[in-house]
């Protein structure tokens, strides 16, 4: 049996990914591009961190959300970034 990408990460690094994971417009590719993790691993990491009513919720929330996928996105909406990034550390985006 495989195991899972995520069990490299560090418990931060799993509660950050869970927090853009639940941001509307925060889009699957920023987590791929952060942290490495598909939106299948993404999913993957949810089920595996949350109580079963949460991560059954955020499924039903997440399906078909037009925002959390980068080419169905409208082009006008540019990148978003969240009033929390700055102070996360680690962050790629936040170190430009």
């Amino acid at each position: 049996m495989k195991s899972p990408k995520h069990q490299h990460l560090l418990p931060e690094d799993i509660d950050r990914i869970i927090q853009m994971a639940w941001e509307d417009r925060t889009p699957f590719e920023a987590i791929e591009m952060q942290f490495g993790l598909s939106e299948k691993e993404v999913i993957e990491l949810m089920r595996a961190n949350m109580k079963s009513t949460s991560f059954t919720m955020w499924r039903k929330r997440m399906k078909g959300r037009v925002t959390k996928h980068q080419e169905l996105r409208d082009q006008e909406m540019k990148r978003f970034k969240s009033a929390l990034q700055k102070p996360i550390s680690q962050n790629k985006i936040s170190k430009r």
